[in-house]
């Protein structure tokens, strides 16, 4: 038996590239809510629908996402959009954009858990 030493050892660098935070992107882009509506959508509007679809959506995901990268840069919060939406319309308009975000992202959440047990309930019969 050799003895193998590592080479390089403890020389790891606190940094992130850019390929970094696509792959963080990407890993929380893809989730059991993509596939479970993916189904549906293809079967309402077919292969090519689905695809002009999603596309249509990406686009305006992305220029929303464009948009408060703007305002958080230009005028930095501690709170969340929210208060983009309190200072530009009203205290109304504020509230109400966050408490529907939570609820989009709580009813994800049961999305979720739905998803991963009915994939469980599949594998295990």
């Amino acid at each position: 038996m050799q003895n193998h030493k590592l080479q390089n050892q403890g020389e790891f660098k606190r940094k992130i590239n850019s390929r970094h935070l696509f792959m963080i992107a990407l890993g929380g882009v893809i989730g059991t809510g993509l596939f479970l509506s993916s189904g549906y959508t293809i079967s309402q509007a077919g292969p090519l629908g689905a695809v002009i679809s999603y596309l249509v959506g990406a686009v305006v995901v992305y220029l929303v996402m464009l948009s408060l990268g703007e305002l958080a840069t230009a005028m930095p919060v501690t709170g969340s959009f929210g208060a983009y939406a309190t200072k530009f319309i009203s205290p109304a308009t504020g509230f109400t954009v966050t408490w529907l975000y939570w609820l989009c992202w709580t009813v994800a959440l049961g999305t979720e858990f739905f998803g991963s047990g009915d994939t469980y309930a599949k594998v295990v019969s």
